[in-house]
């Protein structure tokens, strides 16, 4: 049998450096070649030299003289392409592409002198941590692909080069010859793969592959290729023994690598403890001990990226990159052993003649449903015991919350008959109790648990974060002290850390924290519970959060039915998820998707909660949002006016959520480009500030929001020395809270370099921008703004007459945006006008008329 690996024509591991060959003069354009590298059934790669504009090596890459035929140009252009659309350092860059004097298409690449990753694994002794930080990269790497819509469909260790980068070992990804585009073409020539055909290797080839019968793979067949190599890295073996594999025919072949699962890590590493693979790491570590640290997490991890049903497998590149990080941080891991169900209906799928062997095993189903009624019951005990002990502390905390503290927050307004009492100095109140309470309740360590949650918590209502933190870490340590480590009073101060953690921007911990809680009371209380499901809410808002808005979409979309079946459609939780999902339509610019959900939670809140409820007044903002989005700017401020006056009344002036309210009716002021409307914008900002100054001082994060907010104004209203200052002082602020990628400061960022861009300030532009791009590159790489980002930084670069490299970003990023110009709010349609007005002036100042010219034709034309 052929070696499928190389798939059509292609040699798979064609840029690693090989033992020299014939040497040749030969030049090819801009390139001497050397020696050749490596070589397929239809392409060859030479290292080259390249002497202008710069001198370096590259590996180029050239189809064999009497192959290029219709299919085998189209195939090695459709590579070609692929990899010139990617940008990752985990992926080897094209150079230049071009064409012999017969016409034979070449491509010059990045040359990289290194070696496989599992044999540089091996030949280093790397540990099991070392192993997962190179599969981190490479992880990442694929996940940049596929966010470019290429999927590689050839994974393997060969195909994964480890070379050294400033003593730092660097993987970088080659040989895109098979790879698939998800979103558009990758060559204008037709290309096909006929059905039948063998494309990938077989010992890292995903079952949709190994079925030939033309299945759309996506990139879950690239994670299930990720999974064979974290098999082999972390065992030294093939999660099939090739030889085995390879003796077969083809149809058995076929049939293995749909149907058979290979055994868990940890299970290999002691049974073929007697054949140890040469790059097994077990020169540190003993089989027995090797396969100790590989079971659980390890285990899980890997099995579920080799699911064979891809429903059951990571979604994408980054979840299981995100699996394997959370391990490393001794964090809870989302991968599970399969469910009892699950591998009951695969025995039974797959050993139809043996099912009436099911008898005896409903029979232990049913022996095993006793042992944990027994176990439940005593869980319940232990809970009522629980419970009893909490009374006392139950009602002193919501005395103090409900009776004095109330004032502070907005969780329990529930109407406008509720008013704060101008005489309590809640600031003043709280602090008394914090430092009375010390030494109060000796002996009652629940009690003194419950007060300091309280306290906390509305230290938090009122943006004193560094006070809620003493605080509830302190109620975090005595619930242990007194209950254990799941006991209700822990499990609720975890709760409130978790809230905490949210509120100062720390989503990706609250989410960690929120998703450890879920696992917690869905063994506890029952995964329809209460507890469960707020749970499972908190979950998804911060998946949302973390640009995971996808995962958070179908987790909530699951959600909402359940709610409403087990809490109804009247509940706090249900129109929070409700709310919650609106809130991922409206960040894509799904407005259509959102305003109904809105308009719908919006009409219960106000006929359950009443008019000035803050569940209702969230709301209206949201709606508000999404008339502004579309620009239905006089709508928008009608709200934006109603809820404002609503949030003074609750809480006076000096209160967070009037700041957020003040901003947001600034913000919708600025949208209408209207400057009778900014004097107005003005006051309300400056306000804004002075009240955060004065409250919070200069570094706080409101603060930083608040320079951030009078920053667009002076974008919109032309006053770019003045924006330049605000925006740079945000940005200090916001990068230390809420951190460095969180939406706030990738905007104020981006919003900086638009003014250094105005102010012709290039190499500053790029540097903010760059920090930019990073940050959307993790967060929100789908979105509008990392395109419009991207198109400002090769403005940045084309200021500063770099036109080769401005070229890509300004190109990459107009497609990108008018890829998605429906979600690109109203008022900023002008980031579309923007970028297309950057390709004509590069092609202009580049000196390329015939090119601006085209470009220009092209912007002016309708849209089709």
């Amino acid at each position: 049998m052929t070696d499928p690996a190389a798939g059509p024509g292609y040699d798979s591991d064609e840029t690693r450096a090989q033992e020299p060959g014939a040497r040749a003069a030969q030049t090819i354009g801009p390139y001497r070649l050397l020696e050749p590298i490596g070589e397929g059934g239809m392409g060859e790669v030479w290292l080259a030299e390249q002497s202008k504009p710069v001198r370096r090596k590259v590996a180029l890459k050239i189809i064999k003289a009497g192959m290029d035929t219709a299919q085998v140009v189209a195939r090695f252009e459709a590579e070609r392409q692929a990899v010139a659309m990617m940008d990752h350092p985990a992926i080897a860059r094209v150079f230049e592409a071009g064409a012999t004097a017969e016409g034979r298409p070449y491509f010059a690449m990045e040359y990289v002198r290194g070696e496989s990753i599992s044999a540089y694994c091996a030949r280093h002794k790397l540990t099991l941590r070392d192993r997962i930080d190179l599969f981190l990269q490479v992880c990442d790497g694929v996940q940049h692909a596929h966010q470019k819509g290429i999927i590689h469909r050839d994974l393997k260790p060969s195909n994964v080069l480890v070379t050294l980068q400033d003593d730092r070992p660097v993987p970088k990804i080659i040989d895109f010859g098979v790879a698939k585009a998800t979103t558009q073409p990758l060559t204008d020539r037709t290309l096909h793969t006929e059905l039948g055909t063998f494309i990938g290797t077989p010992e890292y080839m995903s079952p949709e592959q190994a079925e030939m019968s033309g299945l759309d793979v996506d990139t879950r067949t690239d994670v299930y290729s990720l999974g064979a190599i974290l098999y082999e890295l972390l065992t030294g073996v093939m999660p099939f023994d090739s030889k085995t594999l390879r003796e077969k025919t083809l149809d058995d072949l076929r049939r293995t690598i749909r149907e058979v699962d290979p055994p868990r890590p940890s299970t290999r590493v002691t049974s073929d403890a007697t054949s140890v693979a040469p790059d097994r790491p077990t020169t540190r570590i003993e089989p027995a001990k090797l396969a100790n640290e590989l079971k659980g997490d390890l285990d899980w991890i890997t099995m579920k990226a080799l699911e064979k049903d891809r429903t059951r497998r990571y979604g994408s590149a980054s979840d299981l990159a995100a699996d394997l990080r959370r391990h490393l941080d001794d964090e809870p891991v989302l991968a599970g052993p399969p469910s009892t169900v699950y591998r009951v209906g695969k025995f039974v799928r797959r050993h139809r003649a043996s099912v009436a062997a099911a008898a005896v095993l409903a029979v232990l189903l049913v022996g095993f449903g006793v042992t944990m009624a027994i176990q439940a019951r005593r869980l319940t005990i232990e809970r009522d015991r629980a419970s009893r002990e909490e009374a006392s502390a139950r009602a002193l905390s919501d005395f103090l919350r409900h009776d004095v503290l109330a004032q502070a927050s907005l969780e329990n307004q529930s109407g406008p008959d509720v008013k704060p009492d101008p005489d309590i100095k809640v600031r003043t109140a709280l602090d008394r109790a914090a430092t009375r309470i010390e030494g109060k309740f000796a002996g009652q360590p629940l009690v003194e648990s419950a007060i300091r949650e309280t306290i906390g918590a509305t230290y938090g209502d009122l943006g004193l974060f560094d006070q809620a933190r003493t605080q509830l870490q302190r109620s975090l340590e005595l619930a242990r002290q007194a209950g254990g480590d799941e006991s209700p009073a822990v499990l609720r101060a975890r709760d409130t850390i978790a809230w905490l953690e949210a509120s100062t921007g720390n989503s990706a911990e609250a989410g960690r924290e929120y998703a450890a809680l879920l696992e917690i009371y869905r063994r506890h209380n029952g995964p329809k519970s209460r507890e469960a499901i707020r749970s499972m809410n908190n979950v998804a808002w911060s998946q949302s959060m973390n640009g995971q808005a996808d995962v958070a979409e179908t987790g909530l979309r699951q959600l909402i039915p359940l709610e409403r079946e087990v809490l109804g459609s009247d509940d706090d939780l249900t129109l929070t998820s409700i709310d919650s999902l609106a809130s991922i339509y409206l960040a894509r610019g799904a407005w259509k998707d959102a305003e109904p959900l809105l308009t719908e939670a919006l009409a219960t809140n106000r006929r359950v909660r009443g008019p000035e409820n803050l569940m209702t007044l969230s709301n209206m903002d949201r709606l508000a949002q999404v008339y502004g989005q579309q620009g239905r700017y006089k709508e928008a401020e009608v709200i934006r006016r109603e809820v404002l006056a609503a949030r003074l009344r609750q809480v006076g002036p000096d209160h967070p959520a009037v700041s957020v309210a003040r901003a947001s009716l600034a913000q919708n002021l600025i949208n209408q480009d209207d400057p009778a409307r900014f004097p107005e914008a003005e006051r309300l900002l400056t306000e804004n500030l002075a009240v955060s100054r004065r409250l919070n001082g200069e570094r706080h994060r409101s603060t930083s929001a608040a320079l951030a907010s009078l920053g667009y104004l002076y974008l919109a209203q032309h006053r770019d020395t003045d924006a330049e200052v605000v925006f740079r002082d945000a940005v200090i602020g916001l990068r230390e809270s809420p951190g460095p990628q969180h939406p706030s400061t990738l905007l104020a960022l981006e919003s900086l370099g638009a003014v250094y861009l105005s102010e012709h300030k290039y190499a500053d532009a790029e540097h903010v921008l760059r920090e930019a791009m990073a940050g959307r590159e993790k967060v929100t790489p789908a979105s509008w703004r990392r395109f419009d980002a991207q198109s400002m930084l090769g403005g940045a670069l084309m200021g500063q007459r770099h036109f080769d490299e401005a070229e890509r970003p300004i190109l990459d990023g107009y497609t990108g945006m008018q890829q998605r110009a429906s979600s690109i709010p109203a008022y900023n349609r002008d980031s579309l006008t923007s970028g297309g007005q950057r390709i004509v002036d590069l092609y202009t100042a580049w000196g390329k008329p015939d090119k601006a010219a085209e470009w220009r034709k092209k912007l002016a034309a309708p849209p089709t």
